[in-house]
């Protein structure tokens, strides 16, 4: 696993570096657990415990990194978060594994649609969702030692990459990865790969399309995204959360806050949570976020505005 892999190799140039699971990442964080056993902790299922441990451990000196799938690592601890490492500005670092749908056969107890909303709304978390694991190694690179606490919203399947993205990342500053000139679209996270199918697929129809991966979402990188959406007149984000309180949500602020003029389409997870569960592909064609259904309702928008 990247993240593991990543930073055990920090470990070993930093003693501050400590990692923390609530249970959960065997074999993926045998990398750290092998190479600094003195610095790994199992806490068990107890995910308030651990970001009260890592507060501890991070007005000591240290810098955690704690370890759980999306909702476990927000949801569980939410108030222990707010009240410890967000509220004394501390260095801790949630580590929420497997965004949107990435567990759908778990059903929704396992789905991370609304992390993003819960977290940005906090000026001193810094909240990071890497498109692929090469942007992944790039973003724990250059922030595991930024001042205050930081969550880090990961994917877990590392067979996927955005087409060229190649592991970018720089602080305020979201990554072009296709230009055009008609249509734009902004995404983060790990359904980044898909929005970059609908970008090609309305290529191949004829409309030009830019796609944009906005990794850091909180603080929101404001300027730049004002600047690229003055270029155009259609612009759709894409996020594996709910529509509201996300990256949709940062982008429309950017929009009412600026002046701007771009008509907004948001898709997200939309429809009702009835407990059907299945793959992440699945989950994606039954609330709106496969490819094919995106670039139908993004092409039928912009031919109404032609």
């Amino acid at each position: 696993m990247t993240f593991a892999e990543t930073l055990t190799e920090l470990a070993a140039v930093d003693r501050r570096i400590v990692l923390l699971t609530a249970d959960l990442g065997f074999e993926a964080l045998d990398a750290f657990a092998s190479r600094h056993p003195d610095r790994f902790f199992n806490v068990g299922v107890a995910e308030q415990n651990m970001i009260g441990l890592a507060t501890g451990l991070a007005e000591g000196g240290f810098i955690p990194f704690v370890y759980s799938i999306v909702p476990f690592a927000i949801f569980r601890a939410y108030e222990f978060i707010r009240n410890g490492p967000v509220q004394h500005r501390l260095p801790v670092r949630i580590v929420g594994v497997g965004a949107g749908f990435e567990y759908g056969s778990n059903g929704f107890s396992h789905y991370g649609l609304d992390d993003l909303a819960m977290t940005r709304v906090h000026e001193d978390l810094t909240v990071l969702a890497p498109a692929d694991f090469q942007q992944t190694r790039s973003i724990l690179t250059a922030t595991w030692n930024r001042p205050g606490p930081i969550y880090y919203r990961l994917g877990k399947d590392e067979r996927i990459t955005v087409p060229g993205l190649e592991g970018r990342f720089a602080l305020d500053a979201p990554e072009l990865v296709r230009d055009g000139s008609s249509v734009l679209l902004v995404t983060t996270s790990s359904i980044s790969a898909e929005a970059a199918v609908v970008a090609q697929n309305l290529d191949a129809r004829g409309i030009s399309t830019a796609l944009v991966v906005a990794a850091q979402i909180n603080p929101f990188p404001r300027e730049a995204i004002a600047t690229l959406l003055g270029r155009f007149r259609l612009v759709a984000t894409i996020e594996n959360h709910f529509p509201s309180g996300g990256l949709g949500s940062a982008v429309a602020e950017v929009i009412a806050d600026c002046g701007g003029s771009s008509r907004l389409m948001r898709f997200g997870a939309t429809g009702e949570i009835d407990g059907r569960s299945g793959s992440t592909e699945f989950m994606h064609e039954m609330f709106g976020l496969s490819s094919a259904r995106m670039t139908e309702a993004i092409a039928a928008a912009w031919a109404g505005t032609t």
